[in-house]
């Protein structure tokens, strides 16, 4: 007998420094300025019952606005590349290029739910503060949904058999994936704050 995988689903792990260098405080000094200085930000957050804060909705040029997002764009752009040549896309005259980026700051207590990126080609985290306690992220299996009737996994199942897995990144890690897979994060344990930089890229 033979078995093999027909489909896969892939996570790149890299880290910043893989391709560039970068002030990791003042990337976090920046994150924790931008997010006290943006009053728009905030009432969006509490409009929308989201703990903590995230500039999603509310600043759309940070690389414009702040020369260390800039820096950042540009690493992002080659972890990119090279995660689209793992996936052995073939983007023809386009190319992949950043949609938006935005900051995420989740104190004690703080989860963002369930969700995916729609109309994004590559979606993705690189890592500020991570202090002790700080939640993983975990990313469920496409299939899932269709899964129905399926018996559970058992609990030593390899990760590509399991319906769910965590991820528990270190600062200055980057993480990309596909934009439809369902990713969220669970509640913050650590008593300081969780901060990430997240992005979509599109095809252009």
């Amino acid at each position: 007998m033979a078995v093999t995988s027909l489909f896969v689903t892939r996570l790149y792990r890299g880290h910043l420094s893989d391709h560039g260098q970068l002030d990791a405080q003042e990337l976090e000094r920046s994150c924790i300025a931008i997010a006290e200085d943006d009053a728009a930000g905030q009432d969006w957050c509490e409009a929308n019952g989201y703990p903590g804060y995230t500039s999603y909705a509310s600043l759309s040029d940070l690389p414009w606005r702040f020369p260390i997002f800039a820096d950042l764009v540009k690493i992002l752009d080659a972890h990119v590349t090279a995660f689209a040549a793992e996936l052995a896309f073939d983007l023809g005259d386009g190319r992949l290029e950043l949609e938006d980026l935005w900051i995420n700051i989740l104190p004690e207590g703080g989860s963002h739910s369930g969700h995916l990126h729609p109309h994004s080609v590559i979606s993705g985290t690189t890592y500020v503060a991570m202090p002790e306690g700080a939640s993983a992220i975990r990313f469920e299996d496409p299939r899932h949904p269709m899964m129905m009737a399926a018996p559970p996994r058992k609990p030593d199942a390899p990760a590509d058999l399991k319906p769910f897995v965590y991820i528990a990144p270190a600062v200055g890690e980057v993480l990309l994936w596909e934009s439809f897979v369902r990713h969220e994060v669970p509640l913050n344990m650590s008593e300081d704050e969780r901060i990430s930089v997240s992005f979509n890229y599109k095809w252009v």
